[in-house]
């Protein structure tokens, strides 16, 4: 009897914990309303997938669509970042959020009407990614200001724990909703779902944020920028690790659509199964990172190992319902990989420079699809999807071996990531 009280309490500490950075009125109306949103997101990402399949039956043309998304990113990226840290970032949110909205819109009038070609596609995923630049890096860097510097680590992985549950729920009823309303509802219900994240930002608490000083414009800012990342390896080192990584391994959009449709013969709902797989096994990663979860290279190095091994599971699966278990460790290895990576990176930030880093961290896992998107496409329909996630898991890999020769040469800068000191108090930018 006397030993279920601390086993109680180690369970309420625990719970505690994982879900710290909730107690934080903002952040918890926050998260409430990108829950809605990334719900449709992932719904919009699966229509965006099985509709360029339906007009072209080409897994390039698939690789295109993702790469032209993306590449707004890979060019102005590092930019969004100075905005991001020149500007209000929760009034820069509701702006290029309402944009998203609006692009999903229209999307879902075009594919409902019929109208649709996949000219349309290509440019609208070229207006997205050009709000998904300057949205990304305001993101990242506004949910320190929500929760503080004890609670980024949690929050970083309850949002990863968000995407994921939202990956897990949004393909599983896209698939109902284009079985039953067609691919056009999917872009429908991602524009309303933007209302929802776009309401609890313009009613959040402003005097409750902990703002960082905003960047004085200044000439040389981008440049200021690299110069800083080039000189911390415990920057440098993780985001050249994610750009690889980002570029290869992180193209699911591409290589799930092949998997499902000519490894295992499946249609979108097969798809839905194996999307939705890999969001219930983030779920798991991302709470256990919240509750446990900690920073630095040699976490980052382990997590690289492990994501390629779930990732080689998957590619010799022989058949689907093993896929979808493999699936589930790909979740959990992957949503780790990316959370340790996002606050390592932001805890060893300074401030001013915080928007800058996250711009070149999204530019790492999202600009790098460009080029990883259409080699991705290539390969799995040159030689089939498991050879496209077989590509993924040898990026893990050798991001782990490069993580692994840098802890070597300098293991006192990267065994451990300190946090960044507050900008000094002098005004000029360097």
């Amino acid at each position: 009897m006397t030993e279920e009280i601390p086993t109680t309490g180690s369970i309420t500490t625990l719970r505690r914990q994982m879900f710290a950075a909730l107690a934080t009125p903002n952040y918890r109306s926050y998260f409430i309303g990108n829950a809605v949103s990334m719900t449709g997101t992932w719904m919009q990402i699966v229509a965006q997938g099985w509709l360029v399949l339906q007009l072209t039956g080409s897994a390039t043309a698939l690789g295109v669509v993702t790469a032209l998304q993306t590449l707004p990113t890979l060019l102005l990226g590092p930019y969004g970042g100075v905005i991001a840290d020149r500007l209000d970032k929760r009034k820069l949110l509701i702006a290029t959020k309402s944009a998203m909205g609006a692009i999903a819109l229209v999307l879902g009038v075009l594919t409902t009407t019929g109208a649709i070609q996949l000219w349309q596609v290509y440019a609208l995923a070229v207006v997205l990614g050009l709000a998904s630049c300057f949205e990304s890096p305001a993101r990242q860097a506004f949910v320190l200001e929500m929760v503080g510097p004890d609670h980024l680590r949690n929050a970083v992985s309850l949002n990863s724990v968000l995407v994921n549950a939202a990956r897990a729920v949004g393909p599983a009823v896209a698939g109902i909703v284009i079985a039953v309303g067609g691919l056009g509802v999917c872009y429908l219900v991602n524009a309303v779902s933007f209302v929802a994240v776009v309401a609890m930002l313009v009613r959040m608490d402003v005097a409750a944020l902990h703002p960082s000083t905003p960047a004085p414009r200044a000439p040389g800012q981008l440049r200021e920028g690299f110069r800083y990342v080039r000189s911390e390896p415990g920057l440098l080192v993780p985001l050249l690790m994610m750009g690889l990584v980002g570029c290869l391994t992180y193209e699911f959009q591409v290589v799930l659509p092949i998997v499902a449709s000519e490894t295992f013969a499946g249609d979108s709902t097969t798809y839905g199964f194996l999307t939705a797989a890999m969001g219930a096994g983030a779920v798991v990663g991302g709470l256990a990172v919240a509750a446990r979860g900690g920073t630095g290279m040699r976490s980052l190095v382990w997590l690289s190992v492990a994501y390629g091994v779930t990732m080689t599971l998957v590619a010799v699966s022989p058949t689907l319902p093993v896929a979808l278990a493999a699936m589930v460790l790909v979740g959990v290895t992957s949503v780790a990989f990316m959370s340790i990576g996002n606050s390592t990176l932001q805890l060893a930030s300074a401030p001013h420079m915080r928007g800058r880093v996250m711009a070149l961290w999204t530019v790492a896992f999202l600009g790098s699809t460009p080029i990883g998107g259409p080699i991705a496409g290539w390969v799995s329909q040159e030689f089939g999807g498991r050879a496209g996630l077989g590509l993924g898991a040898v990026a893990c890999f050798v991001a782990a071996g490069m993580g692994l020769l840098a802890l070597r040469r300098r293991p006192a800068a990267l065994a451990a990531v300190p946090v960044a000191p507050p900008r000094p108090a002098t005004p000029e930018a360097a």
